[in-house]
């Protein structure tokens, strides 16, 4: 009896193990990866470089624990780099190869950067696009809010001496006079490859409008605001009501918050488009959304 009992219990734990590697072997369907990880078990940081858009365009980047942020980010931005085999395939960065970051100093919230002279062999269009996306990444650390540029101890004149994210970013022109133009800065999403990532565009207008209303009336005017550029928020999508305080902004929206669409990472990209919009172009971080 006993000899029976215990090779039927050996017949059960076989089974059992048995299952386990099935279920090891052949998991669940249903499982998977959320689109947004981009990396498993490394610690990453948002990053302004080039898509394959030509925009410069927000993504995250692998961190290095071993180097310095600001030291990090300049060489991430800096074509064939060390460091740029941590930013996801098919975005780049703009400093020209070989660009040096001979010093810098960072005193109560200002940056001063001191770059060699190949920084400078940028054509216009393309140093813009430079110096944007050097200040957005930048001014993503907690302790940078400006930055100064300077060549081989020279201050660049054709760009404003002190840089800040009100400079704009892939800026687009609406505008019958050059007096009384306002700057906002509304983020969309875009695709690379099965994953979404986000396009800030700064739009220079006379609008008289309170930037909020301007940033929801153009994330819901149209699905796709130009090529490649998406946004999903419902055209039905009301803004009932707005508070923007000293330090922070309160919406209060419908809940028509998006038409047609019923996944939950989509809403919450919306949401996130709408919320670094605010951050942006109002430099406030306290940023509260509510539905109906």
């Amino acid at each position: 009896m006993l000899k029976r009992h215990a090779f039927q219990k050996i017949i059960k734990t076989t089974i059992a193990l048995f299952i386990l590697l099935l279920l090891c072997i052949f998991p669940k369907n249903d499982y998977q990866i959320p689109e947004e990880v981009i990396y498993i078990n490394e610690p990453s940081m948002p990053i302004y470089v080039m898509d394959k858009n030509g925009y410069v365009a927000r993504t995250m980047a692998i961190k290095n624990e071993k180097l310095e942020d600001i030291k990090y980010i300049i060489d991430i931005l800096t074509i064939n780099s060390v460091s740029s085999i941590n930013l996801p395939i098919g975005f780049m960065g703009i400093i020209p190869e070989n660009t040096k970051l001979l010093s810098y100093e960072l005193k109560d919230g200002l940056l001063k950067l001191n770059f060699s002279k190949e920084l400078l062999t940028l054509e216009q269009e393309k140093f813009e696009k430079a110096v944007e996306s050097l200040i957005f990444s930048l001014c993503e650390l907690e302790n940078v809010d400006k930055i100064m540029l300077f060549v081989e101890n020279q201050i660049i004149n054709n760009i404003p001496e002190v840089l800040d994210k009100k400079y704009g970013i892939n800026k687009t022109y609406d505008i019958d006079d050059i007096k009384g133009t306002n700057k906002t800065t509304i983020y969309y999403l875009s695709k690379n490859n099965d994953n979404y990532y986000y396009v800030p565009i700064t739009k220079i207008s006379n609008t008289s409008k309170e930037a909020v209303e301007v940033i929801v009336s153009e994330l819901k005017s149209v699905p796709i605001y130009e090529a490649n550029l998406i946004s999903y928020l419902n055209a039905s999508y009301e803004l009932k009501d707005y508070q923007i305080m000293e330090n922070a902004i309160h919406l209060s929206f419908n809940n028509l918050l998006l038409a047609n669409l019923d996944e939950k990472d989509i809403e919450e990209k919306v949401k996130y488009t709408i919320s670094l919009s605010l951050r942006d172009t109002y430099n406030i971080e306290d940023i509260t959304i509510t539905l109906n």
